[in-house]
């Protein structure tokens, strides 16, 4: 329940109706008992902090001028959409948000009906509310789609097509750019909000189009000259020249944390018809000094007491560094012996470890923004003239590029390195951001070789591997750390492309692990006096290993952190089904199942996924019960 002694408002109404029949004055109550009740919670139990704290006015606006679910808000980067959750009915569910059967950390439409489209990645908020106001338009109905895009979503490929698709067929869609000082251009002061607001009413707007109908009679000449003219006059006060090249009425920048002003413009803007923009500016973090000064470092948090704020780190180097901060210790490395390394991000710069990089080797760090097909490009033209790009990119943004990885690295055999981060389950983000599927698809790719290493310092052997390749290669790591204490991998040291290593020797089960699942398998493999081996390389894949493991054992068991469908395990029964075999051999497959998780931590992710030590000896011994039965652990022979 929430406390109404400190949320009368928030814990009174019935939402999101109750909010429309606000006065002002209550509606600054109600932004200010969303944003505190932010600042309560998220703190207590870690989630994205800084951008819903940016939007709570904006939230609170549109929910008073707008009936969802009949209208459309279609949230884009969904993290900014917090505020919408607490004002659709969900406040006293946010405290379970990003946990297994909480609250989803993104809008879902399995969630809520006032969710109106799924959302974790970037940009695509425009073309979803097209498409819905196109539908509504197509069966007359009096419905409104508003996309709200922001937190650096418009600097993608993707909202520009749609902007331009939108302007094209002139669809009566409202956009709302949330440009929080990480996106496109500051505030222009209060002389460009009081024009806006009066340039937003109907009255100015039937002048206007008056005018262009008049115009339009006169000889062309004098209709160019009219048309450059307004354009000149519009482009020197206002920044949205841009936005009416695509076919969009542009409105602002507005003070987007002005109750007042936002209700006037958007009020006015719903009445109006065609493809209409509002710029407003907002501030990431707005409400929490903390958040306000480090937007980023406030961006997604953990726990922290919001008295105090988030501490900062300890100066103690840590025995076990994460996956992504020897990546970016590597790109320092390397850098230092290199000059022609180019290290590229799609704005991961903090999440993929290349914040100390960026810092020393400005000239050679790309940071292109959220334009993951971009990102690949560019580093396939840098490749072509003779520099080595190396793109640090999460499993699952990648599938955005995925036609740039064929078309413009592979076919062209481009030496391109993929350092791939959060590769598996990664937890709280959910589905969205878990990356489930790249050994599927990066297998059919020509010319790649794909690594998945066991731990950290077969990590920096890969990447030196990968980067003296020429031709594209993949390093795919999970999120986080693994077991290894001790990173000692020269820079010049290098694997033998597509050798597996053995890791134990047992008999009748052989297990094949690739990458993260290699602990696990070792555990296993004692407990069942298995041979156990690293692959290492899921293509290409060790015909010799699979070969002598073949002969030698009666069941192969794969493991992977991926889907089975395609995965590393299909690999290795294709491979066995070329091979000659002196006797048969049964396989199983072991990954991540034909079906969405949802969000909560690794570790219960793995369990839904059945790839716990208990989960996957359960599996086995499902299909295997006699052999297992059969089975002498090592324990039992060292006591005879």
């Amino acid at each position: 329940m929430i406390n109404s002694q400190k949320y009368p408002l928030l814990s009174s109404l019935d939402l999101p109706e109750g909010i429309k029949g606000l006065s002002q004055t209550a509606l600054q109550q109600l932004a200010d008992e969303v944003r505190a009740y932010l600042i309560e919670i998220v703190p207590s139990i870690g989630g994205h902090f800084a951008a819903g704290l940016g939007t709570v006015e904006l939230t609170v606006a549109l929910h008073h001028l707008y009936s969802s679910p009949d209208d459309k808000l279609v949230w884009d980067v969904g993290h900014q959409a917090y505020p919408h959750k607490i004002l659709t009915g969900r406040a006293a569910q946010l405290n379970t948000i990003r946990q297994l059967n909480g609250l989803a950390p993104f809008p879902d439409r399995q969630e809520s009906i006032h969710d109106a489209f799924g959302v974790g990645h970037s940009s695509t908020s425009i073309s979803a509310a097209l498409g819905m106001q196109i539908a509504f338009d197509s069966t007359q109905q009096q419905r409104n789609a508003v996309a709200i895009i922001g937190d650096g979503g418009m600097t993608a490929g993707m909202a520009f097509e749609a902007l331009n698709h939108a302007g094209e067929c002139k669809a009566n869609v409202l956009v709302i750019l949330n440009d929080n000082e990480m996106s496109i251009s500051p505030n222009v002061g209060a002389l460009s909000s009081s024009l806006t607001k009066m340039i937003s009413g109907q009255a100015l707007s039937a002048m206007r189009e008056e005018g262009k109908r008049v115009l339009r009679m006169m000889p062309e000449p004098i209709w160019d000259i009219a048309k450059k003219a307004e354009e000149h006059v519009k482009g020197m006060v206002l920044p949205g020249t841009l936005f009416e090249e695509f076919g969009f009425n542009y409105f602002g920048p507005i003070d987007g944390h002005d109750i007042p002003s936002l209700i006037q413009t958007i009020g006015n803007l719903k009445k109006l018809s065609g493809p209409r923009l509002l710029h407003i500016t907002t501030k990431k973090g707005k409400g929490y000094a903390p958040a306000e000064a480090e937007p980023v470092k406030y961006h997604g948090v953990g726990k922290f007491d919001p008295a105090v704020g988030i501490p900062p780190p300890t100066n103690a180097t840590p025995n076990n560094p994460s996956y992504s901060s020897i990546f970016g210790q590597w790109l320092i490395d390397t850098a230092e012996q290199d000059s022609k390394l180019m290290a590229i991000t799609p704005a991961m710069m903090e999440g993929s470890g290349m914040v100390k990089f960026a810092q020393q080797f400005p000239q050679q760090f790309c940071d292109v923004a959220i334009a993951e097909q971009h990102s690949v490009t560019v580093a396939a033209g840098m490749a072509a003239e003779g520099l080595k790009p190396v793109v640090a990119i999460y499993s699952s943004f990648l599938q955005r590029a995925y036609d740039q990885l064929i078309h413009d690295v592979a076919l062209q055999n481009l030496a391109v390195v993929f350092a791939i981060d959060r590769a598996g389950l990664v937890g709280p983000d959910g589905g969205t951001h878990s990356g489930s599927y790249d050994f599927s698809f990066l297998r059919p790719i020509p010319n790649m070789i794909i690594m998945a290493p066991a731990n950290e310092n077969e990590a920096r052997l890969m990447l030196n591997t990968g980067y003296q390749y020429d031709g594209p290669s993949a390093i795919r790591y999970p999120r986080g750390k693994g077991n290894c204490t001790e990173v000692t991998a020269d820079i010049t040291e290098t694997l033998e492309i597509g050798t597996a290593v053995s890791l134990r020797e047992g008999n009748t089960f052989a297990i094949l692990a690739f990458g993260s699942m290699c602990d696990i398998a070792k555990t296993i493999g004692e407990q069942l006096n298995a041979t156990v081996v690293n692959m290492r390389f899921v293509k290409p894949i060790d015909l010799n290993t699979i070969q002598s493991v073949s002969e030698r054992h009666d069941i192969i068991i794969t493991l992977e952190e991926n889907v089975i469908a395609g995965g590393a395990g299909s690999a290795i029964a294709e491979a066995l089904a070329t091979l000659p075999k002196s006797k048969p051999c049964d396989i199983l497959h072991i990954g991540l199942p034909d079906s969405n998780l949802p969000h909560g931590s690794r570790e219960e992710l793995l369990t839904l996924a059945g790839l716990t030590e208990e989960k996957i000896l359960a599996t086995i011994k499902s299909r295997f019960p006699e052999q297992v039965l059969a089975a002498k652990p090592v324990s039992q022979q060292q006591k005879a």
